[in-house]
């Protein structure tokens, strides 16, 4: 069973890709990797010490040395970079919004940066505590302190790409163009193949069950419409469904009303209500993958904080301006989202709260104007956007975009303009 458009889901992950997921995943592989290789590489070393060029040459006593620095420094400059990355997430969330954190911690480089400089420190003391030297049975794992060096190396690498990394994640044009474009590609997502779909309403004397949300708290980030779709089916009758994705819900709060189910022997309503809850995704905060309007709120929170009188920043606004430009005017040519989710034959399984073009206005451009009274430059280029945008928008996203110019102040006479 299908949905005739495009759905306000994304494909469940699976138990690889979650498992890459938390920041600390891919740094703890590489380090245990690195022990792991200490340990076993060693063993092996005498068959490899003939087929490997450039091998360490030097006794017990040079390489304890080697490794023993190797060791202090990894661990060193480990904690210059943990240093680096709590800055540089004090100063990401102070200038322009908290809501960016959870970016730069899923960025692998950083992750890797990290894994990297812990895998070497691990990996020197595994292979410092085989060596042998001193009492007639001289062991040096040649190749493994070889290797040893070769970390050397690859962690001066990724501390190079680490300091490019962050050098250019706290640039405001990369922020801005970074959050513009994930937000653009999560709304095509929802917007391809959208077609008109068949409305519905409930006839006078339906039967009707309304359900609550389960226990825990959370913010709607998926929502399972293809098995919403059967899930409605299998009962004959539609769920409408009392949220939309971003809602914050908590227990007890109205999730749903079913429409025409008239058997409720075979389930309760709290087993229901369990059996939705499973095809919704709720989690601690927004979701941009599944919900580009919190890309929005992301760059409006960016232009409203440099337009806090502590801040006093129109550029950075202006900057915002035009970024949300470029994600609403392929939005205005486009009708809004259907609600409606239908099964293969047409007919109407469920209902959400769509996101709509007017609600995104007033939760950005609108908003943004509030606190630019005082900035005719920025008043001048919201003026400016919603003019564009009008041009461009179909008839039904107009209203919204008025709204907007009504409630900028009155433009200024320009300076060339002649006196009465």
């Amino acid at each position: 069973m299908s949905v005739d458009y495009a759905r306000p889901e994304r494909p469940r992950a699976h138990a690889w890709e979650r498992l890459w997921r938390p920041y600390w995943a891919l740094p703890a592989i590489v380090a245990v990797g690195s022990a792991g290789l200490g340990l076993t590489l060693p063993r092996a070393d005498e068959r490899l010490a003939g087929w490997v060029p450039y091998v360490f040459e030097s006794g017990p006593d040079g390489a304890r040395q080697l490794l023993g620095t190797i060791a202090s420094a990894m661990i060193s400059v480990t904690g210059l970079v943990f240093s680096l990355t709590m800055v540089v997430l004090q100063l990401a969330s102070s200038q322009f919004t908290p809501r960016l954190l959870g970016q730069f911690l899923q960025s692998r480089v950083v992750q890797l940066t990290l894994g990297v400089f812990v895998g070497s420190f691990l990996y020197a003391l595994t292979v410092l505590r085989l060596i042998r030297g001193g009492d007639g049975t001289d062991f040096v794992p040649q190749v493994s302190v070889t290797l040893a060096f070769g970390y050397v190396l690859a962690a001066v690498a990724f501390f190079i790409a680490f300091i490019h990394h962050i050098t250019q994640s706290i640039r405001l044009s990369h922020v801005l163009i970074d959050i513009g474009a994930r937000t653009t590609a999560s709304a095509r997502r929802l917007y391809a193949g959208q077609r008109p779909s068949a409305t519905w309403s409930p006839a006078p004397q339906t039967p009707r069950q309304v359900l609550e949300f389960p226990a825990g708290p959370g913010v709607i980030t998926a929502l399972d419409s293809t098995g919403l779709v059967r899930w409605a089916a299998q009962r004959d009758c539609v769920a409408v469904l009392e949220f939309g994705l971003g809602d914050f819900r908590v227990e007890g709060d109205r999730m749903a009303v079913l429409w025409g189910l008239d058997d409720l022997r075979a389930s309760s309503p709290s087993d229901l209500a369990g059996e939705l809850a499973e095809l919704v995704g709720r989690s601690g905060e927004p979701d941009l993958a599944t919900d580009f309007s919190y890309g929005i709120r992301q760059l409006t929170d960016i232009a409203e904080r440099a337009l806090s009188p502590g801040v006093n920043d129109p550029t950075t606004a202006i900057q915002v301006i035009n970024q949300l430009y470029a994600v609403l005017a392929p939005l205005a040519c486009r009708p809004d989202l259907s609600p409606y989710l239908t099964d293969d034959e047409g007919v109407v399984r469920a209902m959400y709260r769509a996101p709509s073009f007017a609600g995104l206005i007033c939760g950005s451009l609108q908003d943004i104007a509030h606190y630019a009274a005082e900035s005719p430059r920025v008043c001048s280029r919201l003026r400016e956007v919603a003019e564009l945008l009008s041009e461009r928008a179909i008839e039904t996203h107009r209203p919204s975009l008025r709204r907007v110019l009504a409630s900028l102040p009155p433009e200024l006479p320009s300076e060339s303009a002649p006196e009465d």
